[in-house]
């Protein structure tokens, strides 16, 4: 990974927006890309979890002008592709992100089309940079059947998705929510959050926490948020017969289940939902405006996930650094020296 000069991004569509960005998270799936699979396309600008201010628009845009503070939603797609028509467009074979294909938000510019960018006014920065992540909790529990008094179990707790999930169980009006991780201090973070609950995974049994803390059913809905094989093999033993279990993590490997684990599906008759992305139709969905309401009532709390802040030239020193592990690291935001 390099810090250096890219090109100025210029209005090429009528529909096109340039954005001054101001502030940019580093997601858990950059630090997967980097560690495991490395770049979609090499030497291409990435981050995709951005905020900043609209600085140039194109002749059609009618929605924005200059001046105007937005998010940036990530997912870009054909409008000809089949799923984006028929109002599913997290669904569409053309959906990549950007930093994948095209230049993302790790820059001073970004070009967007109009369509990508939501008015965040009310948001500081740093917030409105964390309404995408929450976009693609909330995707997942639309996809659910949660409903008020529910129990819930979010495993990978500690992570910018397992956090938000935690809050938004209890906005849906979960009853219990227990949070599941392996690191003490990030569990603090979830309790603080309003988990009901905390399990450290490396040194308890879960199956024998969540089954203690649920009067021995288990939990109507399990949020698999820590995007590991792992993980993604035990999460169905947490919930109870009829319950369901919805994946948002992404465990970048081959997931090898026990029968015990498997069977829980069959023998109890589970629901399990697959997750991806952060948009619905009407694009990009009321993902983003429902997270912008609740962010602008202080319903959401992103102040205790940002544990660190840094100018976006230390990029490369900080990826360093989350992939070693040596300390306790949330979620990372960083600043153009714009």
């Amino acid at each position: 990974m390099r810090y250096e000069e890219a090109e100025m991004p210029r209005i090429t569509e009528d529909k096109d927006v340039i954005v001054q960005v101001k502030a940019c998270g580093i997601c858990g799936s950059d630090i997967s890309r980097y560690r495991k699979l490395g770049p979609h396309t090499p030497g291409q600008v990435w981050g995709h979890e951005f905020s900043g201010v609209v600085v140039e628009v194109g002749k059609s845009v009618t929605s924005l002008q200059v001046g105007d503070r937005v998010a940036g939603c990530p997912a870009i797609i054909d409008e000809d592709d089949y799923y984006y028509r028929a109002g599913q467009p997290a669904r569409a074979d053309s959906l990549h992100a950007i930093g994948a294909k095209i230049p993302g938000g790790f820059a001073e510019y970004i070009k967007l089309p109009e369509k990508n960018l939501v008015k965040v006014n009310g948001l500081d920065f740093d917030t409105a940079t964390m309404v995408e992540p929450s976009t693609v909790v909330l995707h997942g529990y639309y996809r659910t059947n949660l409903t008020a008094g529910d129990d819930v179990v979010v495993v990978g707790a500690g992570g910018t998705i397992g956090l938000f999930a935690v809050q938004w169980a209890k906005i849906f009006g979960a009853k219990r929510v227990i949070a599941v991780d392996v690191d003490d201090a990030k569990l603090q973070f979830a309790r603080e959050l309003g988990a009901d609950y905390t399990i450290n995974a490396a040194k308890e049994n879960v199956l024998a926490q969540v089954a203690e803390y649920t009067d021995g059913l288990n939990a109507d809905l399990v949020v698999e948020a820590a995007g590991t094989p792992a993980t993604a093999a035990t999460v169905f033993g947490y919930a109870k017969k009829g319950g369901g279990v919805v994946f948002l993590g992404i465990p970048y490997g081959d997931v090898a289940m026990e029968r015990f684990y498997f069977e829980k599906i069959l023998r109890s008759e589970l629901t399990v939902w697959g997750s991806w992305s952060c948009v619905s139709a009407p694009f990009p969905g009321k993902e983003w405006t429902t997270t912008i309401h609740f962010m602008n009532n202080k319903r959401l709390n992103t102040d205790k996930l940002i544990t660190h802040r840094v100018p976006l030239k230390q990029g490369p020193e900080m990826f360093e650094r989350l992939i070693n592990r040596n300390e306790t690291i949330g979620k990372v935001i960083m600043y153009p020296e714009n």
